[in-house]
């Protein structure tokens, strides 16, 4: 059978692939970026499915508007503004999840052989989507603060990209957060340079003490003239319930019109029940605590993860403590003739009982090899401690 030449570049992805070998009984799995579904409000997205199916449920369970369902429109206009973002119903489209916003963004701004930045390491599912649409990746470097934003314009002013997409606020799989005085400076660069950036926020609220710094689209309004240069996905996947699917897209007006046209063409529109159980969710006021005990539970985690990978594994391994998200970014060193190949190390490690994903597939090229992704956000404490564990008596 004769497949489009698209597909010719594009791989399966190597996490669902890894997923596949976690069969095992007793493995305790780093390798996931799911949330963890014990502390989904359950009893919220119940009530509000019972109140939008009790109460003139044709419109919800019809078809809907492209653009998304009117009061879920406005209810991510209040919760953006909550946020520090001043953006009206109109200016924003639900899309089924972030991951459709994302793809809607390829299909309209990227053409066979155009430039693409992305951060390294960045998003797999956004190298896969950027790639399938005939991109050109070039990444750029990151540290603790985000992406290195001297390096970053360099790039800019050399390939002139047809866009730079990054996730400023602690990463996947980096988990870094991109500092305030560099995001000021990319919102600058895009005006300087009428280049589209693309900022992913999916983590944005799982903070573990201090809140991060705002978003790129509310520093937008003190920047003059970054707001044509700059698309904003959200979600709430991470924060309420990834199986609802409900994200949506930012985007300078002509930009969101393409995309809603493209959406057509892909879905029609997100499901509108679940779009009316998410605009009812809203209304409950139950978010910021179901969020203030995920966030504590995260931390928890994180700190613990930290504590066990110090003690377990030394200085075989390099890594910087997480502020919020989901992921550790880690580095392995050499040290006393420990492994380097984090691919090797990962097979041994599942033959151990314990899964994470090896760094390589995380860079759009030249991949350093030595790093791995650990995800915190699924395993109890007990089952954290053991799988760290586990994790040093493989690396030897």
């Amino acid at each position: 059978m004769q497949f489009a030449t698209r597909l010719d570049a594009i791989e399966t992805s190597a996490i669902r692939e890894l997923f596949k070998l976690l069969g095992k009984p007793g493995i305790i799995s780093f390798a996931g970026g799911f949330p963890d579904p014990a502390l989904f409000d359950a009893e919220g997205i119940a009530q509000s499915s019972a109140a939008v199916l009790a109460t003139n449920p044709g419109p919800v369970l019809q078809y809907g508007a492209t653009e998304g369902y009117q009061p879920l429109r406005e209810g991510i206009s209040g919760f953006m503004a909550g946020k520090g973002s001043t953006v009206s119903p109109e200016g924003l489209i639900v899309t089924t999840g972030s991951q459709q916003a994302l793809d809607l963004i390829g299909k309209t701004m990227i053409s066979p052989g155009d430039t693409v930045i992305v951060e390294a390491p960045t998003f797999l599912a956004t190298i896969q989507c950027f790639r399938l649409y005939g991109a050109h990746l070039i990444g750029a470097p990151i540290d603790a603060n985000g992406v290195d934003v001297d390096q970053l314009e360099a790039l800019i002013d050399e390939h002139k990209p047809r866009l730079v997409y990054l996730i400023p606020t602690f990463g996947n799989p980096s988990g870094a957060t991109l500092s305030l005085a560099r995001r000021k400076r990319i919102l600058e660069i895009a005006v300087r340079t009428q280049t589209l950036i693309v900022e992913d926020d999916p983590y944005g609220e799982l903070y573990f003490d201090m809140p991060p710094p705002p978003s790129l689209l509310a520093l937008s309004d003190s920047v003059a003239g970054s707001r044509d240069w700059l698309a904003h996905c959200g979600s709430f996947s991470k924060i309420l319930s990834p199986g609802l699917r409900v994200g949506w897209l930012i985007a300078p007006p002509e930009l969101l019109a393409k995309a809603t046209m493209c959406k057509q063409f892909s879905d029609a529109h997100t499901s509108n029940l679940t779009q009316a159980i998410c605009a009812h969710y809203l209304t409950l006021n139950r978010l910021n605590g179901a969020l203030a005990v995920v966030r504590k539970t995260y931390a928890e985690r994180a700190r613990v993860m930290a504590e066990s990978l110090r003690s377990e594994l030394g200085d075989a391994i390099a890594f910087n403590q997480p502020h919020g998200g989901m992921f550790f970014w880690a580095q392995l060193s050499g040290a006393a003739g420990t492994s380097i190949d984090a691919a090797a190390f990962a097979q041994r490690a599942i033959a151990a009982g314990v899964a994470f994903v090896p760094g390589a597939p995380f860079y759009a090229h030249d991949p350093d090899l030595a790093t791995l992704r650990l995800s915190f956000a699924t395993a109890p404490l007990a089952q954290i401690r053991e799988g760290v564990a586990r994790l040093g008596q493989a690396l030897t």
